[in-house]
């Protein structure tokens, strides 16, 4: 299936698929082998993952590991169903190993939740097994319904269902990596918000990847096999957040392969539209092209479904008209990940020139900029 996709791509100019991993060694793909010797240097690695029908979606699941506790990584997990269930755990676990018998430092996880390289760049395996806390997505809007590390943000917990999950998922890369490299080498010559933008994103480097996979979902002892689309991130990096002022990201990959992602930040005030931070690609009939976004959909209203979010790609190849209706998704309002900002973690059922798909959106806005549509 893949041979078609697995193909030379544009990148400004034309490059061929050396650049699959979009500039960076492959063996960054791997993990860190054991405690990185900054106690602030985390390592992430999350999916987005979209049942091809629309039925359900795991809209952000992910682990971050911190270097000054590194025996004990945070997890955050969300099932969101059609219909509005939402599935949610947060969590501290206890470390696995992340070099195996091989010698490859392939895994990130915890005694629940594990993600593994099996080959850099090219394909992935993570599985999970525990429980979650079961509400909607009505109910997180409302806070009536958060679940959290953190236990002094938790809301309506009590006398509230704890559901059984667990799933496994075997990833193919389906597109190029698009990849951030703010590794300290990087950053000479940058202008002092370039710098801060930068560190929004991470002082290191990122990986974001298409792919499609396939897998089980087990939900109260209920199993079902699933195909999937979706996008995998894996960073390295030291991220202060105190310069964040909020963001919009999609991404998405279609039936016959395209494929699209961005990331903007708001303006801030006085500055242009076009000085922010605003950086995708546009990945079409095997040509890469760099691409920034238009009519960007950042969160100003909070609604359980049906929010228009379509947006447009400007790039080398033309403009990309991409319409976008919001489903599958899971709010936290009030988030002090995000500077205290609500944020969307969702799904999006896209069209492209006829073409339909589900893919991810994640935003954060502050919430006097935000109406609740409940």
């Amino acid at each position: 299936m893949l041979a078609a996709i697995i193909a030379p791509f544009h990148w400004r100019r034309t490059v061929m698929t050396e650049n699959w991993t979009g500039g960076l060694e492959p063996e960054l793909d791997f993990m860190f082998p054991s405690r990185p010797e900054d106690p602030e240097m985390r390592e992430s690695a999350s999916i987005w993952l979209f049942e091809e029908n629309g039925a359900f979606a795991l809209p952000r699941v992910g682990i971050e590991a911190v270097g000054n506790v590194w025996d004990r990584h945070r997890y955050d997990m969300n099932v969101a169903f059609a219909d509005g269930r939402v599935l949610r755990e947060s969590k501290v676990g206890q470390t696995v190993p992340a070099v195996g018998d091989d010698g490859k430092a392939d895994a990130l996880g915890t005694d629940q939740l594990i993600f593994r390289c099996l080959e850099p760049f090219r394909r992935w395996h993570l599985s999970y097994q525990g429980e979650c806390w079961e509400g909607t997505v009505e109910e997180q809007i409302r806070n009536e319904f958060g679940a959290y590390v953190e236990s002094a943000r938790n809301m309506g917990l009590e006398g509230r269902a704890r559901v059984p999950v667990a799933f496994e998922a075997d990833l193919t890369m389906a597109a190029p990596a698009w990849t951030q490299d703010y590794r300290t080498e990087k950053l000479d010559g940058m202008t002092e918000r370039e710098r801060a933008d930068a560190g929004s994103m991470g002082y290191g480097y990122r990986i974001e990847q298409l792919f499609r996979g396939e897998g089980w979902l087990e939900v109260g002892g209920e199993r079902r096999a699933f195909r999937a689309v979706g996008s995998r991130i894996h960073r390295q990096s030291v991220r202060p957040m105190g310069a964040f002022r909020g963001h919009c990201w999609q991404s998405a990959q279609f039936p016959d392969g395209r494929g699209f992602a961005y990331i903007a930040y708001p303006p801030l005030a006085g500055e242009a539209p076009e000085d922010t931070y605003n950086n995708g690609y546009v990945y079409r009939d095997g040509k890469w092209a760099v691409a920034k976004a238009r009519q960007i959909p950042f969160l100003r209203q909070v609604m359980p479904r049906g929010d228009d979010v379509s947006v447009e790609l400007e790039s080398e190849l033309g403009i990309a008209r991409i319409a976008g209706s919001t489903v599958n998704s899971t709010f936290h309002m009030g988030n002090p990940g995000v500077n205290g900002f609500n944020n969307q973690q969702g799904g999006v059922r896209y069209t492209w020139d006829g073409l339909e798909t589900y893919g991810m959106i994640e935003r954060s806005s502050p919430g006097e900029l935000c109406s609740i549509k409940p």
